[in-house]
Parts: C-alpha cells; structure tokens; sequence
C-alpha cells in the first residue's frame, strides 16, 4: 500500500506530543487523496498490522457514514482519519462511546470550543455537527479480532452537499480563522490515547461519565426509532455501563443499541 509523504504540519505536532500518543504516534500512513481510510485501515488489518496504525488523508472519494450513508470529505477541508484496535470482547461496545469523547476532548484542547456529543456518533458544537465517527468490526469465527475506528473533522468551510450543509459546521466557521491541523490530530489521538487505555485496565465509569457530562444537551430530549418495522418516541435519559440509549417511553425505560436514533425538535 503506498502512501504519501505527511506533511509538516502533523509530523511536527505529532512529535510534540509522543510522549501522550499511546499506541497511535509511530505508525502513520498519510494519503492526499484515497477512497476510503477505513477501507485501506482493515486491509492492512487483515494483513495482521499492529494496534495502533493510523490512516490519515486530506480527501476520500468514498467516506462512509453510518448505516451505509456516504461521508462528504472535500480535498483540505476536513481530518479523514482510520486506526487499527485491536481490543478485549468486553470492550467493543463502548469503542464510539470513548471515540465521542476522545474527539470531543481533542477538538477543545486544540481550538477551545466547547464541544458536545450525541449518541451514538456525532460531535457537536451547538446545533450543528462537527465530527462522525464509524468503528466497523473484522469479525473471526466467533469473536472480534480487530476494530477499525475512523472519523472525520469538519476543519474548514467548504461546499457540501445541500442535506449536509444545512446541519453541518466546521472549526473555521465557528472559530472566525483557520485551525491548526496538526493540533487538532494530535490532541484527537492523545485523548483516544487516554480513552482507550481506561476501557482496557477496566475504568469504562470514567469514560461513560466523561461522555454523559458532553452529552448533558442532549438529554431529557424527544427521539424516535425504528425497530421490527415500527417508529417509535420517547425521551433520552442516559446511556447505560454498555454504551446503549436509555429511552423513557412513557412510564418504562428501554434501551436503543443500535440503529439510527432521530432527535425531534
């Protein structure tokens, strides 16, 4: 698989902060322009690469989305970013939940915004989307044997398609100026980092609480679903130690694990 040269900018930000990149600051593959970061990420893991790789790349021609939808990338503006885990079963669950957070840290500590999530994989800052995240499964037998966890950062203001741009924001328009993109990486990576070293030694409390305190807006909100063919409503409450949607309908509560939730107004 060839790659491109990594430009300054992210090899100079990642140097500055190797010591807090865990397994995500050695192995780097940058591509100005390719289909997919996942795509490329799971056949290097099905080539047996090492936890930790990241994909990185300035465009993709075929992002992914969850539930089959496509990922606007346009070149130079936004981070198009895929890494191999290779995680413990018990831990797979809450992958999203501890990206969400990760992302949410990483885009703050670069940029200062206040940034939310939304279950199950959205970024916010205020009412509009800033980042997605997808963790796709390499299944084995009975077991998972490797996570790919990719996401995307709206870094700077482009033309997106007429259903995305109306829900969708960038760090440069909230922020008046261009970012640092380096910096925006290499925090993202460092609080992934942190993240997922808690849900490997066991803390999953300190990662479902961090993300219950950035997704405070969200909840006690109106939301629907689908499920065996039929749409229902209810209430966000919380998520539960395995990273579901609690949802009050009416006087009982249920759990949402999978699927699209819709926020109503």
């Amino acid at each position: 698989m060839t790659s491109d040269p990594i430009p300054s900018d992210i090899t100079e930000a990642l140097a500055r902060a190797s010591e807090r990149l865990g397994p995500f600051g050695s192995r780097v593959s940058w591509h100005e322009e390719t289909t997919s970061t996942n795509s490329l990420a799971a056949i290097l893991a099905e080539r047996d690469a090492d936890e930790g790789w990241v994909i990185a790349a300035n465009s993709q021609s075929a992002g992914r989305g969850r539930l089959g939808r496509t990922w606007a990338s346009p070149a130079g503006a936004g981070l198009y970013v895929s890494t191999i885990l290779r995680p413990p079963f018990d831990v797979v669950p809450l992958i999203t939940i501890a990206a969400g957070v990760a992302i949410a840290q990483g885009v703050e500590a670069s940029s200062g915004l206040n940034a939310c999530v939304k279950w199950p994989n959205d970024v916010y800052v205020g009412a509009r989307k800033l980042a997605g995240i997808l963790a796709e499964a390499g299944m084995t037998g009975p077991g998972v044997e490797y996570v790919i966890l990719g996401f995307g950062i709206n870094l700077r203001t482009a033309s997106y398609p007429p259903d995305v741009s109306t829900r969708a924001t960038s760090i440069e328009q909230e922020l008046g100026r261009p970012p640092d993109r380096g910096l925006v990486l290499a925090e993202c990576l460092a609080a992934l980092a942190e993240h997922y070293a808690a849900l490997r030694r066991g803390d999953t409390h300190s990662v479902t609480s961090a993300w219950r305190t950035r997704a405070a807006e969200s909840f006690r909100r109106q939301v629907e679903w689908d499920i065996e063919g039929t749409t229902r409503r209810g209430i966000a409450q919380d998520i539960d130690a395995h990273g579901a949607l609690i949802v009050r309908v009416n006087e009982d509560l249920g759990r949402v694990i999978a699927g699209e939730v819709r926020w109503l107004p």
